[in-house]
């Protein structure tokens, strides 16, 4: 069984931590291998004192919707502060770093660039690399496993919360990976420690290595919801619900308009590995489309080793604008961008999503991906069996 970086942080290097002010930077449901939360397993500390929690998107409590504002607030269970890193501010200030000695950071992440918790990684280190403050991350392995990477590198143009840096839609990185690949971009490097995950190898997903499946999120309610999220998530730039508000987010998408019966059947036909797709119906309890009956499909993962999940949702894109004359990308909003080119990392998925070419994207990308892989070797923490 794998030995998450928390465990090891704890049961053989506590002198990282012996007589400091540790600052934690996660949440309630990141927890061990038993099912403990990490603030509790700090908070029980002998040899340091936790003093402060800093929250991510959805909070320290994990309970706010996908990008609702989170205030800072004490936290009753701890009584500690906790400073939200998803309001006014996505980066900690030097004001709220006054007085720790240590930032912890654990913070489950699903591999997917859209999944924001990489980007608060990336400011805290930033923010205590500009005040001497050291960094231990607690590493986690990558519960889509760690060798498989699709999609595009995102046109500096169209950075954003959900795309900031130019990794691919599915990164195939630890949490720590990206820490070490962020840290070596900075002008001024933080002093960071990653704690590395024991006995995980990068071929492993999260059903190989023992370890629970705990959701990290509001809407992150399987390993399937995982391993097609680098897909379906760039339908949140349509018109199309993706399941928010039902059990079965991002495995979910349809629209009062939709025929899922005549969707799945075109959808099978183009015999994309390990998934299958079958018609339903159902009625959001919010988000888009809340109250309304819905059309449209579910996706079932039939093997996950050989699924190619970008291409998924670039196969659905594409056939739901050729069947859906009501099918529409959401307009942008205040003159900013389209949402999809956001999620995307540009506006050709979008132009050619029109043109009929929605696949062009990948094979656009593939060097790009490939040269990727490439610079990230040097920064990889585990094996390949």
């Amino acid at each position: 069984m794998v030995a998450l970086g928390i465990e090891v942080l704890l049961s053989q290097q506590r002198d990282l931590l012996r007589s400091k002010r540790v600052g934690l930077v996660s949440n309630y449901t990141a927890t061990n291998s038993r099912f403990q939360p990490v603030i509790d397993l700090l908070l029980d500390g002998d040899s340091w004192r936790l003093v402060k929690l800093f929250g991510p998107e959805h909070g320290v409590k994990n309970a706010a919707k996908e990008g609702e504002h989170v205030a800072s607030e004490m936290d009753g269970h701890s009584g500690l502060p906790v400073y939200s890193l998803y309001g006014e501010l996505h980066k900690p200030t030097p004001e709220m770093l006054t007085g720790l000695d240590v930032m912890v950071i654990d913070l489950p992440d699903i591999g997917t660039r859209y999944y924001t918790n990489m980007n608060t990684l990336a400011y805290c280190l930033e923010a205590c690399a500009s005040v001497g403050i050291p960094v231990i991350v607690a590493d986690r392995p990558n519960p889509i496993g760690g060798v498989v990477r699709e999609g595009n590198l995102p046109d500096p143009a169209f950075y954003s919360f959900v795309g900031m840096y130019p990794i691919p839609n599915r990164h195939g990185l630890t949490l720590g990976e990206l820490a070490q690949l962020h840290n070596d971009g900075l002008n001024s490097r933080a002093d960071l420690m990653v704690v590395r995950a024991e006995g995980w190898s990068r071929q492993q997903m999260l059903p190989d290595t023992g370890l629970p499946f705990v959701p990290s999120s509001p809407n992150t309610s399987s390993l399937e919801m995982c391993l097609l999220y680098p897909g379906t998530c760039l339908f949140e730039g349509t018109n199309l619900s993706v399941g928010r508000g039902t059990a079965h987010p991002f495995t979910v998408i349809g629209a009062p308009y939709v025929d899922g019966h005549q969707w799945a059947q075109v959808f099978n036909e183009a015999e994309l590995p390990g998934v299958r797709a079958r018609p339903l119906y159902f009625i959001p309890s919010y988000s888009t489309h809340q109250g309304e009956l819905c059309g449209g499909v579910q996706l079932h993962v039939t093997d996950r080793h050989v699924l190619q999940s970008v291409r998924i949702g670039l196969v659905l894109l594409q056939t739901a604008f050729s069947l859906f004359k009501e099918f529409e990308f959401l307009p942008p909003q205040g003159g900013g961008p389209w949402f999809l080119d956001l999620l995307a990392g540009t506006d050709r998925l979008r132009h050619l999503v029109s043109q009929g070419n929605a696949e062009a994207y990948l094979g656009d990308s593939r060097s790009a991906v490939e040269q990727f892989s490439h610079t990230v070797q040097p920064y990889l923490l585990y094996e390949q069996e």
